[in-house]
């Protein structure tokens, strides 16, 4: 047997060729980069040259279900435009853009809120409302805001038992009309007493009525200082049934003239029912009288209200 150790050894060796050759397409991937990223640089530049208002539109344009874009109906443009689709002009919010409700709301709020502290300011550098800035309480309540001009004891803003205001009411309704005119809330005036009887009463004139006169003359005052007539949505009077001082239901601060600015959800509600409950109970009572111009003279002379 041959040895086997004494076999030649045979090594392959393969031999690998050169690298491949590869041409221009790397060349061809720059310059799809170089050109994707001036698109993109185009695209931020046309962004940044445009108005709010058209980006907006662009935005609502892509966010539009194709369904909704062929067959039209709610987001196809129409909004609170009377005209279906809404218009062409989407540099435009009016008729474009639907705002929620809660957005509106808190709108409303700023604005009321904007609206107390201008008052707050006039009440606070005006000579003559300074005297009487604890009988001017401004509040705002969930109906809006709330205004009263609060009797005190040796400081009455009506005559005695009657409807006539004494100067220093007019002054005071006088500067607040000035702020009221400028907003487009509706306004409900509401006439307080305290729950003294009226002297006159078996006569049919009571404090129901008393209350209702003096809202009404505030009314009339706000009126001949620029308020327009239509801004006031609601005059009534409230008697005794909602007391500022429920301790004290004879207190002179019980005595008010109330003006409340109202927010839109509250007008709804006084334009649907009629009489709304409101949870501040500003305009709760069981009885509500309406006020005429031509108040009902006394046939006795009253007691102090």
């Amino acid at each position: 047997m041959a040895d086997e150790s004494q076999r030649p050894i045979i090594v392959k060796r393969i031999k690998k060729g050169g690298h491949a050759h590869h041409g221009g397409a790397w060349k061809l991937a720059y310059a799809d980069f170089v050109t994707a990223m001036m698109a993109f640089f185009l695209l931020m530049w046309l962004l940044g040259s445009v108005s709010e208002g058209t980006l907006k539109g662009i935005a609502e344009y892509f966010k539009m279900p194709i369904k909704v874009a062929l067959m039209g109906g709610n987001s196809s443009g129409q909004a609170t435009s009377i005209i279906k689709g809404g218009g062409t002009d989407l540099t435009r919010k009016a008729g474009q853009v639907r705002r929620s409700p809660f957005e509106e709301q808190e709108r409303e709020k700023v604005r009321l809120k904007e609206l107390e502290q201008n008052l707050q300011h006039k009440i606070a550098s005006n000579p003559l409302l300074k005297d009487y800035k604890d009988q001017v309480k401004l509040e705002m309540t969930p109906e809006g805001l709330r205004i009263q001009i609060i009797d005190e004891k040796n400081r009455p803003m009506f005559d005695s038992g009657s409807y006539r205001l004494l100067p220093q009411t007019k002054e005071i309704l006088a500067i607040l009309a000035k702020d009221l005119a400028q907003v487009s809330n509706h306004l409900s005036i509401s006439g307080h007493t305290d729950a003294r009887p009226y002297s006159g009463g078996s006569s049919g004139y009571s404090n129901w009525e008393l209350s209702a006169d003096r809202a009404n003359a505030a009314r009339r005052e706000l009126l001949a200082s620029g308020v327009p007539a239509d801004q006031v949505l609601r005059v009534v009077g409230l008697a005794a049934a909602n007391p500022l001082n429920t301790q004290n239901v004879f207190s002179a601060e019980n005595r008010r003239i109330t003006i409340m600015v109202l927010n839109k959800e509250t007008e709804q509600r006084i334009l649907a029912a009629g009489v709304p409950v409101g949870p501040s109970g500003e305009v709760s009572a069981g009885q509500v009288a309406t006020a005429t111009d031509a108040a009902v003279a006394a046939a006795a002379k009253p007691t102090t209200h």
